[in-house]
């Protein structure tokens, strides 16, 4: 009886030591998948241009680690000063997106009136449509208000392409939010406007902060917008900068790589900088329905 009850209880804890470790092996294997290519582009850009071109022999190591690449990038190619441009468009966008949607999401979420099951059902089907559709009429309308190649035209393009899905996202993070916490602020005094500043913002930080990110991945990420509707190199992004570089012969290997380095660098110090802030709104003080 001894033995016969102890056999599955160590069949079952072998079963789980075995789960884990395909855990970890899954998890190691995708972390190789993530890292692998960013590893290769950062070794590429510290490489020599005979170094790369070197079919005969492949290195994963620079043999002459250089930073000339780097340096070429910002003093010939005048990368920063696109990388300022794309800064500016995400940020800016990001910022306007977020002021715009926390207003159209809290209406959608706490208003009820005629037709906003259908405008709501609207911007669900929108989504499901390319953007490549709209780009020519959308050409057409742009040319005949003078908003091609503008930073106007860019901000107005990349600002109304985010609302409807991040309109969507922020009415999910309103419904959450309990309607007695603004009755509370109401029988304290507060008005409308007030209650909204004073206790749904706080609580809606996680929101505003899924909100900005995905806007400024978006257009941080954006190389169609800019290609289409701009042909002035002022205005240029480094996704249009980098492109710029693959040539019909001949492809800047070194520079292109530390081009996707440096473009990386702004994306992972935003995530990073967010992430405080969802875990401190997450923690911020509600009451359950």
């Amino acid at each position: 009886m001894t033995n016969a009850a102890q056999r599955p209880r160590y069949k079952k804890k072998f079963r789980w030591k075995w789960g884990e470790f395909g855990r970890v092996c899954a998890l190691v294997f995708y972390v190789l998948l993530v890292v692998a290519p960013i590893y290769w582009m950062f070794v590429t850009s510290a490489k020599t241009y005979g170094e790369i071109t070197d079919v005969s022999q492949v290195t994963y190591w620079p043999k002459l680690f250089t930073w000339d690449n780097y340096s070429h990038l910002f003093d010939t190619v005048e990368f920063g000063k696109y990388m300022k441009n794309s800064l500016l468009y995400a940020l800016v966008t990001a910022l306007a997106v977020v002021i715009i949607t926390m207003l159209s999401g809290y209406g959608m979420s706490r208003y009820a009136f005629r037709g906003k099951g259908f405008m709501m059902g609207m911007w669900m089907v929108a989504q499901m449509i390319p953007g490549v559709l709209c780009t020519i009429p959308m050409y057409v309308i742009y040319s005949r208000l003078g908003l091609i190649n503008t930073r106007t035209g860019l901000f107005f393009m990349f600002i109304t392409g985010q609302i409807p899905f991040c309109t969507i996202t922020m009415r999910a993070f309103f419904d959450r939010i309990p309607v007695s916490l603004e009755e509370a602020a109401f029988v304290d005094g507060c008005n409308r406007v007030q209650a909204i500043f004073r206790i749904v913002l706080p609580v809606l930080l996680p929101g505003m902060a899924a909100v900005f990110v995905f806007a400024f991945t978006a257009v941080w990420n954006d190389l169609m917008t800019c290609v289409i509707y701009t042909s002035k190199s002022n205005l240029w992004t480094i996704n249009v900068t980098l492109k710029s570089m693959i040539g019909r012969v001949n492809v800047e290997w070194g520079l292109l790589m530390a081009g996707g380095i440096i473009a990386l660098l702004p994306t992972i110090v935003v995530f990073a900088f967010v992430q405080r802030y969802v875990v401190d709104g997450l923690t911020a003080g509600a009451v359950k329905e």
